[in-house]
C-alpha cells in the first residue's frame, strides 16, 4: 500500500492580506520572515539615515508594538511570550522574539528583534503590562538588556549566579554548585567539582556491561554466554 502523499501547505489569504497591510503601513521598518507559511513573522530593522524620522530601535519597536495592539485590522492585544535565541556565529548573536495574539481576528504574529551583548532592547512595559516578567527572564537566561525596564533583575536563577545559562557558550556544568551544610546551618555556593576520575562510563548494552562488574565473582563468563545466546537464532519447534 502506497504511503499518502503530503499535501503542499497553502498560504492563508487572511495571513497574506494582513502581511501586505503591515508592510505598507510600516514601510521600511519591517521585513517579512518566510519561516512558516502559517505564522506571520516580521523582523524589526533600524532605520538608516535619510529613510525616515525614526532611526533608532528604541523609537521604532514601541511604535510598532502600539500599532499592532491598537490598529483595527491588527488588534494584537495579548503578548503571549518573549523568548531569546542565541546564534554565537552572528555579529548580533541574539534574537528577541515576541509572540502576539489577536483574539478578535484569531491570528498570531511573531516579531523578531536582533541584539548583541552590548545593545539595549527597548522595554515594552508601557505597551504590554506583562512584558517586564518576560524581559527579566530573557535577561536572566541570555543576558539581553532592556532599556527603561522598571526592575531588571534575575528571575529564575539564584542570588549571585554567574553567567547566563541559555547561552550556547555557557558550560553545561555551570560555574558553581549549591549545597546545604548541616554543620554551618546554611546554604553554600562552591566551585563545581566533577569527580570523573572515579567513574567508568560503559557504552555497551546493559547485559554486556554486566560482565565487567561480575568478573570478580566468576560470573562474567556465564553472563557473556547468556548474552550471546540471546542473539542466536532459535530452532523452530517441531510437532
Amino acid at each position: 500500500m502506497n504511503a499518502p502523499v503530503a499535501k503542499k501547505e497553502e498560504k492563508d489569504e487572511g495571513v497574506e492580506e494582513l502581511a501586505a497591510y503591515l508592510l505598507s503601513k510600516q514601510r521600511g521598518r519591517l521585513t517579512r520572515e518566510e519561516r512558516d507559511p502559517r505564522m506571520l513573522a516580521f523582523r524589526v530593522r533600524e532605520m538608516e539615515q535619510g529613510e525616515g524620522a525614526s532611526k533608532k530601535l528604541s523609537e521604532t519597536l514601541p511604535d510598532i508594538a502600539k500599532f499592532l495592539r491598537d490598529d483595527r485590522q491588527c488588534l494584537f492585544r495579548l503578548l503571549i511570550d518573549i523568548c531569546g535565541v542565541d546564534y554565537p556565529q552572528r555579529a548580533q548573536r541574539f534574537e528577541v522574539v515576541y509572540h502576539l495574539l489577536s483574539t478578535t481576528h484569531n491570528m498570531r504574529l511573531r516579531l523578531i528583534v536582533d541584539a548583541d551583548e552590548s545593545s539595549f532592547v527597548p522595554s515594552l512595559h508601557a505597551v504590554f503590562p506583562c512584558a517586564p516578567w518576560y524581559e527579566r527572564e530573557c535577561w536572566d537566561m541570555f543576558g539581553i538588556r532592556f532599556e527603561n525596564h522598571p526592575d531588571l533583575r534575575r528571575l529564575l536563577s539564584d542570588y549571585g549566579f554567574q553567567g547566563h545559562p541559555l547561552r550556547k557558550d555557557f558550560p553545561l556544568t555551570g560555574y558553581t554548585e549549591v549545597r546545604y551544610d548541616s554543620e554551618r546551618g546554611r546554604i553554600l555556593h562552591e566551585k563545581v567539582s566533577m569527580a570523573q576520575d572515579l567513574r567508568t562510563n560503559d557504552t555497551l548494552m546493559p547485559w554486556h556491561g554486566l560482565a565487567h562488574g561480575l568478573a570478580k565473582d566468576g560470573l562474567a563468563k556465564n553472563s557473556e554466554l547468556e548474552a550471546d545466546d540471546d542473539h542466536k537464532p532459535k530452532a523452530a519447534k517441531t510437532t
